[in-house]
């Protein structure tokens, strides 16, 4: 049978891109449809952080002992076992190729903005310069520079399938478009209040507080299309939240290490400047599922933007919620609590007065000595809480920065039925794919990191499928 294209690739963000590139360096003749007007999705908006190792990049920076093995270990661990070990170890195998194939293509990672972007020891975070949208365009121009054919603008329907139940193209404007093979890239569903109620309702649950920082096209398609042919799901619950106190709709990943968090107990619980990686899963587990942060009104009167917060807020990439006219703004609301004392502002907001008063007694004690005694937060950004009145924020686990329920997949990204068998002709990458983040966000550039591996898998297997790439190459 002769097809429009031998593989069709659904979604044009950092895997969808990545596999329509791979697919048609594989010899394919590629389709990549894209519900937007550009091409990016959710990655052109993120911060462009790419997790991996071993790296030109570590090596660049001083880091020559780091291994597959290493970060499988952590990932796993992490995680508590709970993701599939064969794709999660594919992802560390291919993790540091990856980010070498984005080098050549021209993304460029200073080996100084290397970090530890989780609660590892080892910096395995690689910032791309000029964020996400400088990854996105080095992205979008490869493949304006091969013979793909791009459409923008355009939402897939349906999938094609024949008599055997085998993927072989997709409905688009009520017509069919066939290829061999289809690789679904569509992104989460953050998007889609049904889809989180179902799939994730740890974020569903906070009700109008909840909302999401990926792409506007990011509704599921995929997930439901993928169902609707008989795929099979993976990791029910899972995600990636962000903490907020809920002032607005914009995103602010760092917070000022001022702020005093404490639970319903009236205790702290973490350092409050912990990477966003864990942060939410933490605050979800104490009582009540949110904490408040706590502060008086010298910090109110003194809150300026923090100098190392200066280059991502001028990007656009987060906001600044936790200065002075903010906060005045959210007193005047009455999102944050204003009360001459710790005993009252408990009253106020539902905390063990006692356990905050004592709470409160020792961390200004430690910001006498400089040093946090209970959670090791840097003492340079400490202040104490002691002229009134006194504040609290409620803070809650609700912006979704990505979901994690997908379709279930083996290691070369063939979407599995639910008798585990592969589904011919249907492949997926990214974000849509099950199995492969789980309760635990290893740290910042995981999702890309799975994105771009996992795209360029599945663009390799699926050119593969056609009979092309590696095998016809040697011959």
């Amino acid at each position: 049978m002769t097809y429009d294209y031998d593989v069709i690739v659904i979604g044009g963000g950092g895997a969808g891109m990545a596999a329509a590139i791979t697919a048609c360096d594989s010899g394919a003749r590629v389709a990549l449809l894209e519900a937007a007007n550009q091409l990016g999705g959710s990655t052109a908006l993120s911060g462009g952080v790419v997790y991996g190792a071993p790296t030109s990049i570590q090596r660049a920076a001083g880091i020559d002992s780091d291994t597959v093995d290493a970060m499988f270990e952590y990932y796993m661990t992490l995680n508590q076992h709970k993701v599939e070990p064969s794709i999660v170890r594919r992802l560390c195998e291919l993790s540091g190729p990856a980010i070498e194939w984005l080098i050549s293509m021209g993304v460029e990672f200073d080996p100084a903005e290397l970090y530890a972007s989780g609660v590892e020891s080892v910096p395995r975070g690689h910032k791309t310069t000029g964020n996400g949208a400088a990854l996105s365009e080095v992205l979008d121009r490869e493949v304006n520079r091969r013979n793909i054919d791009v459409s923008r603008g355009c939402r897939v329907t349906a999938l094609h399938t024949d008599e055997h139940g085998c993927v072989r193209g997709v409905v688009l404007d009520g017509e069919t478009v066939s290829a061999n093979s289809v690789i679904i890239a569509t992104g989460g569903f953050g998007h889609n209040r049904l889809l989180l109620n179902r799939h994730y309702p740890e974020a569903a649950q906070h009700g109008d507080w909840t909302w999401a920082i990926t792409a506007k096209t990011c509704t599921g398609d995929g997930l439901l299309m993928g169902q609707e042919v008989g795929a099979d799901i993976a990791g029910h619950n899972r995600g990636l939240l962000l903490t907020t106190p809920g002032f607005y709709r914009d995103l602010e990943v760092f917070v000022p290490g001022w702020l005093v968090y404490v639970n319903r107990e009236g205790r702290r619980f973490i350092n409050e400047t912990t990477e966003y990686a864990v942060m939410a899963g933490v605050v979800k587990d104490q009582i009540g599922g949110s904490i408040f942060a706590i502060f008086d009104e010298n910090a109110r009167a003194t809150a300026v933007p923090e100098p190392r917060y200066a280059a991502a807020h001028k990007a656009g990439i987060i906001t600044l919620n936790w200065v002075t006219d903010k906060i005045d703004e959210q007193i005047a609301k009455g999102k944050v609590i204003k009360a001459q004392t710790l005993a009252e502002l408990a009253d106020l907001v539902g905390i063990e007065s006692g356990a905050l008063e004592t709470t409160i007694a020792r961390y200004n004690s430690d910001c006498e000595q400089g040093v946090d005694s209970k959670f090791h937060k840097d003492g340079a950004l400490m202040k104490p809480v002691a002229q009134p009145p006194f504040y609290a924020a409620e803070i809650r686990p609700a912006i979704v920065c990505l979901t994690s329920t997908g379709l279930r997949v083996d290691r070369d990204m063939h979407v599995l039925d639910c008798a585990d068998r592969p589904i011919g002709g249907l492949f997926s990458a990214g974000e849509v794919s099950g199995g492969v983040l789980g309760d635990r966000y290893i740290g910042g550039g995981n999702s890309i990191a799975n994105a771009i591996v996992f795209g360029r898998v599945a663009g390799e297997q699926a050119a593969r499928e056609a009979g092309l790439g590696t095998d016809r190459e040697q011959a």
